[in-house]
């Protein structure tokens, strides 16, 4: 049995978010027994990637454990979310997990340091490889306001960033998914298009935009979706955030609470998501994989499903650090 097989049942016997925070504070050492990976380098939005596999966004909110979660051999890390000012969040308890399912429910409501105490742990990281931020709104920013805390978020982060998320799929932060409607998204993606000509002419690079999307998409929004990914030429698509359904965990305790379910359960609609979107944008634009790779064979379906890169979160909550190797390993033998 691996290191994080014998320290899941304590783990698992603690508050769900008292875990999380003990669990990202031992991850540094947890790397020093993970299997060593073999690089695999992929070049997606212009960016050499050691290796396909990355760390998606949530799980490392302020930016405090690069390093930690670097060790883990992951080939691309993303943190945040990150909003202009702190904020506390949601109130707990807003963290479930439903082990039957190997699933989460999460609440958290974009809790973070703020901007400037978020970017201050970015710096102090010493970790020199491919760091992704992904950016949002304050909860108490009115929504004809929106579009300005994603561009304060987006100067902030331009220059400590290999790349940029802009989230606007989470469900935990009230009307947020609203900005995927296709006149809110239009706006939004010309004003941070339009300010990153003026950020990359100021420091010298143009630094890719990507945009997280929800799995709970019809087709016509995920076409229109591509549509304005395209006309303003975003760099990269990750597919995708948490789900509002419960189908799969019904009946089940913690079933009912609210917040976004990600986990085995999300695995196949995000899958369905991802490769409409493939098809959509007939590789235009680089597409990032994610919901419910507990497997290395997870994984290889979303490379076949149209993905460059995946990101890994409720997976290494139940698999730990040994899924990292599984699906970089799955990469190679694809």
């Amino acid at each position: 049995m691996s290191l994080y097989g014998l320290a899941r049942p304590l783990l698992f016997s603690l508050d769900e978010e008292n875990a999380h925070q003990l669990a990202l504070r031992a991850a540094g050492l947890a790397g020093i027994f993970a299997p060593p990976i073999p690089r695999s380098p992929v070049r997606a939005m212009g960016i050499e990637f050691p290796n396909p596999i990355g760390l998606a966004a949530g799980l490392d909110k302020n930016a405090e454990h690069i390093d930690a979660m670097a060790a883990l051999g992951f080939g691309f890390i993303e943190v945040g979310t990150v909003t202009p000012r702190a904020q506390p969040g949601n109130p707990r308890p807003r963290l479930f997990r439903l082990p039957e399912r190997e699933a989460i429910i999460n609440r958290f409501g974009f809790n973070n340091v703020g901007v400037d105490a978020f970017i201050a742990n970015v710096r102090r990281s010493r970790w020199n490889g491919v760091i992704g931020i992904n950016i949002g709104k304050n909860a108490d920013t009115p929504a004809e306001r929106a579009v300005d805390d994603y561009a304060t978020g987006l100067a902030k982060v331009y220059p400590h960033a290999a790349y940029v998320t802009i989230n606007i799929s989470s469900p935990n932060t009230k009307g947020l998914r609203t900005l995927q409607e296709a006149h809110h998204l239009d706006a939004l993606l010309g004003r941070l298009t339009s300010m990153r000509k003026d950020l990359a002419q100021r420091h010298g690079n143009s630094v890719p935009l990507v945009v997280k999307v929800a799995p709970d998409l019809s087709a016509d929004e995920i076409q229109a979706i591509a549509d304005s990914v395209r006309r303003h030429r975003i760099d990269g698509l990750i597919a995708t955030n948490t789900t509002v359904s419960r189908a799969g965990v019904e009946g089940l305790r913690h079933a009912n609470e609210a917040g976004g379910l990600s986990g085995a359960p999300v695995r196949e609609m995000a899958t369905r998501v991802l490769a409409a979107f493939a098809t959509a944008l007939k590789g235009e634009v680089a597409l990032i994989g994610a919901g419910g790779i507990m497997s290395g064979a997870h994984a290889a379906e979303k490379f076949r499903a149209g993905a460059s890169l995946v990101q890994l979160y409720t997976g290494l909550i139940y698999r730990g650090p040994d899924l990292v190797s599984e699906c970089a390993s799955a990469f190679r033998a694809k």
